[in-house]
């Protein structure tokens, strides 16, 4: 299994690593600073570094469905990699920051409206969810209630829990549409504390205000009980 350096210390820009296979499907590492597909936010993109200070540019990452294992997707005509070679991985830090601090956003809008979700996602500059709600919420009032949360400057640190503790505390899990992963014991919970609570795989900033302020774009009628609200960087 690849070590997940981003799931404790998401700040990590780059790391030493080793490569242990290589496939059509990308490189496998031991270690890595690149978060994965997954819970609305995309893939890390970035470099490895060869030992010849070459770069081998990645484009995406993801998790193999069957084992788990960190898939780095090499840009198309980059140079063979193969096992055994000691790399350093460098992120597009700026890429990231961007995807922590919108993701970090869609913690505080669940604070802003208190309603079940059924959808999101996570693109860089922009975020969307989608909540289970009979009316339209104000635009102009979900806007400066958010701005006004994000001011406020609340910290977020994690906290682990038993997979029994939540199964025990089910109205921790906000999401409808996608469950918490379980099965290893423990699952991290993201607190922005006097906000939200909540079980998330993702990297987020270590307080509200570096999210800097932020636009609802529209919000969008999607089923009966359905509504759409995006966001956007400012």
């Amino acid at each position: 299994m690849t070590e997940e350096l981003f799931r404790s210390h998401a700040y990590l820009q780059e790391c030493n690593a080793r490569v242990t296979r290589v496939d059509e499907r990308g490189i496998c590492v031991d270690r890595t600073v690149f978060y994965p597909t997954g819970g609305g936010q995309p893939g890390d993109t970035g470099v490895f570094v060869r030992a010849d200070r070459s770069k081998v540019v990645i484009i995406d990452t993801h998790k193999d469905r069957e084992n788990g294992e960190h898939l780095h997707v090499p840009e198309p005509g980059s140079p063979a990699m193969t096992a055994g070679e000691d790399v350093i991985l460098r992120l597009d830090w700026e890429r990231r920051y961007r995807l922590m601090r919108m993701h970090s956003c869609m913690h505080v809008l669940c604070a802003v409206i208190d309603a079940p979700v059924t959808g999101g996602s996570i693109r860089d500059g922009s975020a969307r969810l989608d909540f289970d709600l009979p009316d339209p919420p104000d635009k102009l009032d979900i806007e400066n209630r958010l701005n006004m949360l994000i001011q406020e400057d609340h910290p977020m640190e994690l906290q682990w829990i038993t997979d029994e503790e939540l199964e025990r505390n089910p109205e921790l899990v906000r999401t409808m549409s996608v469950k918490p992963p379980m099965g290893s014991g423990r699952v991290r919970l993201v607190n922005f504390k006097g906000l939200d609570l909540q079980p998330c795989g993702g990297t987020h900033v270590s307080s509200t205000v570096e999210i800097g302020k932020v636009h609802v774009r529209k919000i969008e009628k999607k089923g009966k009980l359905n509504r759409r609200v995006i966001i956007e960087f400012a």
